[in-house]
């Protein structure tokens, strides 16, 4: 497995298949009962069902994996991430790996579902005591069998009592008889919310997309015929003036303001939330080119703003024109600690601090909005001196591509985050990370332009 270009074996290692599998017996001959149940438990859904029932030893987990291309010599990644699950750490060392590793590479590489690891993790918190009151609050419906808590919500998902997005009946026994651990079932739902998902495009599916428009597509036209046809291509525009062709084009009125302060942004947030176009309209969207830290930007008097701040003026309560519709915001700012520019590229953080762990903390909880950041919590994003910011050329790129293709916004964001995390530097130095949080409820189609130009 490669990790920033290096091989987790050394050469020395790479002997034969046979020496990796006396590995995987070493690891085999540690494990217990009980491991053997959660790794089983764990490759729910990513190993046939049957296959795991009939594994009675680790080693046959193991075999199973390797079948499914999910283990191999050159690729362990995903055993070191169950044996970290299960809390085997020091077995790590026979996959010639560090828990370190492996906790830097779970962002991008891991492999168990949230919802799986959030079962794993509740089946630790419940003892004895508490099972046996579960079982007997679902009595009737439970098998006359011997259980843990494992093979409890094991039942209760075969059953589908519980899924990933049904947690009631799970959440009601919590409640009742250990109420500690529905703090771990809400981090489940913030972690699922700001996880990207790109489904499968389905015409039929229900989207954001309606009859009505936010301005007609006559409208479009003349706003299309208006715009200088050479600024597409001109590839030292300023991001602002990207952006805000990208944004006529799918058909929104785009208001401009530059180099606000913070009074003038909480003018701009109040106009903007009386706006009674919005009435009329149904999408929103803003967007921030600024310095920042986690969870909030400096405006032009370097005053921070919460972004939690920002787009509270948006919710149901504070502006209802937009109840009920996909409110998008996009910001191009830092968000952690800042790097040391290079000649073409100048990272923009201010009084860098350390970053919360979650994302999901800028957004309001109510429904129908989405936060598009430039980077992952705790770092800086970049922007060339000539061209722009990785982050926003990239957003308006892969919006002026995909939007005529019908693409729907998550998936258009995946192609964005795609896209500017293989950018580097001059130097090949520095990378970036853009990362979207969002409540949408359902997928955002924009219209397509009736004379979408060849960009």
């Amino acid at each position: 497995m490669k990790s920033q270009g290096q091989h987790w074996y050394s050469s020395s290692d790479k002997n034969c298949k046979v020496s990796f599998r006396e590995k995987l017996l070493i690891i085999d001959s540690n494990l217990g009962v009980q491991d053997v149940e959660n790794l089983k438990f764990l490759c729910i859904g990513l190993v046939p069902n049957k296959k795991l029932e009939k594994s009675s030893s680790a080693s046959d987990v193991f075999e199973h994996l390797l079948a499914e291309d999910l283990l191999s010599e050159e690729d362990p990644f995903f055993l070191a991430e169950l044996l970290y699950i299960i809390r085997q750490k020091k077995l790590l060392q026979h996959l010639n790996c560090t828990k370190e590793e492996v906790e830097r590479l779970l962002p991008t590489r891991q492999r168990v579902s949230l919802f799986r690891n959030l079962l794993y993790e509740l089946s630790e918190g419940i003892d004895s005591e508490n099972l046996k009151d579960m079982i007997f609050l679902l009595k009737d419906s439970l098998p006359k069998t011997e259980m843990t808590s494992l093979s409890f919500l094991a039942f209760l998902e075969k059953q589908g009592k519980i899924d990933e997005d049904n947690l009631t009946c799970l959440e009601d026994l919590c409640k009742t008889v250990v109420p500690k651990l529905l703090r771990n079932i809400e981090k489940y739902k913030r972690e699922k919310a700001i996880q990207i998902v790109t489904p499968p495009v389905d015409k039929e599916a229900e989207s954001y997309q309606g009859e009505e428009e936010l301005v007609s597509q006559t409208d479009v036209k003349t706003f299309l015929e208006a715009l200088p046809q050479e600024s597409w291509q001109n590839k030292h525009a300023g991001s602002n003036e990207i952006l805000s062709h990208v944004f006529q084009w799918l058909g929104f009125t785009v208001h401009i303001h530059n180099n606000v302060t913070k009074v003038e942004m909480e003018m701009v947030l109040q106009k903007q939330k009386c706006n009674p176009a919005h009435a009329d309209g149904d999408c929103f969207v803003f967007c921030i080119l600024t310095h920042g830290r986690f969870g909030a930007v400096y405006s032009s008097d370097e005053a921070l703003i919460p972004i939690r701040e920002i787009m509270s003026h948006f919710t149901a309560l504070q502006c209802p024109r937009l109840a009920e519709k996909p409110k998008l915001f996009f910001i191009q700012a830092c968000q952690g600690e800042e790097i040391q520019p290079s000649v073409s590229i100048e990272a923009d953080a201010l009084n860098p601090e350390q970053a919360p762990t979650s994302l999901q903390d800028s957004i309001p909880a109510e429904a129908d909005f989405l936060l598009g950041l430039a980077t992952v919590p705790g770092y800086v994003s970049f922007r060339h001196v000539e061209e722009g910011s990785w982050y926003i050329q990239s957003l308006c790129n892969h919006l002026k591509k995909l939007v005529p293709r019908h693409e729907d916004i998550l998936s258009i964001l995946t192609a964005v985050n795609d896209d500017v995390s293989r950018r580097v530097d001059k130097q090949g130095t520095k990378k970036q990370m853009p990362q979207p949080a969002f409540t949408l409820r359902k997928k955002l189609v924009f219209p397509v332009p009736l004379d979408a130009l060849s960009l």
